[in-house]
């Protein structure tokens, strides 16, 4: 609370501590709403002095394009003059690291359940270390991937979705959270021939499914990525410019 408010209120309840057993039920009744005037003044310059973020991830197929759409994402937001700043999953921490190198280049997939909790606790170390601090700073952050991968990808191998959302319970719900479809017949088209083990026409069949389903249920707004480069990154950037604006942002 603002320190001059804080003030105000104390003297207020100085006086009313003072004059209870002399003063009459009115001067109690005007200090209790003293107070309460006090209190709401407070919260609203606490509001008024906080700076607000927006969280912001993109979600799809491997190979959808969704590394493009939210880099550009960024420079397009960074040239109107927004703070926009970047981030993926899996993350270049530790965990992130062992991830790619030891989990997605593998020939054979590991358990999902192994998958899952590897990357809830790369996404915990993500949001608490980068995404909370800079939301506080009143970043604009795009995340390409969150944690609908995990809800997806491992979902589709048979994990349990809910879950899924239990492990990740230090994810942050984004303020908007886009998933890019794509085919997946021109998926595996750009796929090289070295896949990761996540890269496999069954695996992103499965996957796209678990997708479609949560942009039915309102978790995710689609965007068609069967376009030009440019007519998906306009679509996105004149989405987001409309979140923006209604946040006042």
């Amino acid at each position: 609370m603002n320190p001059g408010l804080q003030a105000w209120k104390a003297c207020v309840l100085t006086r009313l501590d003072h004059g209870r057993g002399l003063a009459s039920r009115r001067k109690c009744i005007l200090g209790n709403i003293l107070i309460f005037m006090v209190v709401v003044l407070s919260l609203y310059a606490e509001a008024l002095t906080m700076k607000r973020g927006f969280f912001i991830c993109i979600e799809g197929l491997d190979k959808c394009g969704k590394t493009t759409q939210s880099r550009l994402l960024v420079k397009n937001l960074s040239s109107r003059g927004y703070d926009a700043i970047y981030t993926s999953e899996p993350t270049d921490g530790r965990i992130g690291r062992f991830i790619r190198e030891y989990i997605l280049k593998r020939k054979k997939r590991v358990s999902a359940t192994v998958e899952a909790l590897l990357f809830a606790a790369d996404r915990a170390e993500h949001t608490e270390a980068f995404i909370k601090p800079n939301l506080e700073k009143g970043k604009i952050i795009v995340s390409d991937r969150y944690v609908f991968s995990s809800i997806a990808y491992q979902g589709a191998a048979g994990v349990n979705p809910e879950w899924i959302w239990q492990i990740n319970r230090a994810a942050i719900k984004p303020d908007l959270a886009i998933y890019i479809d794509v085919p997946v017949d021109v998926i595996i088209s750009r796929c090289e021939d070295k896949r990761s083990v996540m890269e496999r026409r069954e695996t992103q069949k499965a996957v796209r499914k678990v997708y479609l389903r949560l942009v039915r249920s309102g978790d995710l707004t689609l965007v068609n990525g069967n376009r030009t480069i440019e007519e998906i990154s306009k679509e996105i950037e004149k989405m987001v410019l409309e979140r923006l604006e209604s946040r006042n942002i």
